[in-house]
């Protein structure tokens, strides 16, 4: 019995982490959803959904920017990827191919993302040949995804009070995240984007945001 359960285990870890294979859905530019899955692509970094850059002489969204062009070459796409890690966060960190072409590469090569050399140096080249070219982010004046995240954590967080509830606006509408979610401590509220805290979750409702699922 013993042995039956021990096989069993391993077999739904097996499970729990097999390589994502499907349909791509965009959730920004270095995390997709893959077959339900949700994959932070390996080796790169992008800039965060509200993180502004300047580019032309003019300050936009650079994480929305990016993730637009993400959306357009891949949302739809089916792609097959090779887990490497999970992260703190539960997503399967991957490789992932699209018709023969490695996504990451394309993503990096076009200026969409950096080279995430803390963890990888899979991507320096196609990084240098972006930069040379000055394509996508290398034509814009940008902090560096890693230290804006860093400062972004390392402001106030809630309010005084127990107005706690963070309502975050991503390309997945509006959402909700309560003390404890899964996404809490990452999200960052910008009240400059139409972001804002909530002291319950029926104000939040009332107002047009929906629940995180995690």
């Amino acid at each position: 019995m013993l042995k039956i359960m021990t096989l069993l285990a391993l077999m739904l870890a097996s499970a729990a982490h097999a390589n994502p294979a499907g349909t791509i859905r965009v959730i920004d530019a270095d995390t997709i959803d893959v077959g339900g899955d949700r994959v932070r692509l390996f080796g790169l970094d992008a800039p965060e959904i509200g993180q502004p850059c300047v580019l032309g002489g003019q300050t936009i969204d650079c994480g929305r920017w990016v993730s637009d062009l993400v959306k357009a070459r891949f949302e739809g796409r089916n792609a097959r990827c090779n887990t490497r890690d999970i992260d703190r966060y539960g997503r399967q960190v991957a490789t992932c191919d699209v018709d023969g072409k490695d996504m990451g590469s394309v993503i990096v090569t076009e200026g969409w993302a950096i080279a995430y050399r803390r963890y990888s140096e899979i991507y320096d080249l196609d990084e240098k040949a972006a930069a040379v070219a000055g394509r996508g982010l290398w034509a814009a004046a940008m902090d560096d995804p890693e230290a804006y995240r860093a400062a972004s954590n390392a402001a106030p967080a809630a309010p005084a009070g127990a107005c706690n509830i963070k309502g975050n606006i991503s390309s997945n509408g509006r959402i909700y995240h309560r003390p404890g979610n899964r996404d809490y401590d990452r999200t960052v509220i910008n009240e400059a984007q139409g972001e804002r805290w909530f002291c319950s979750e029926a104000e939040a409702r009332a107002a047009g945001w929906r629940a995180a699922r995690n």
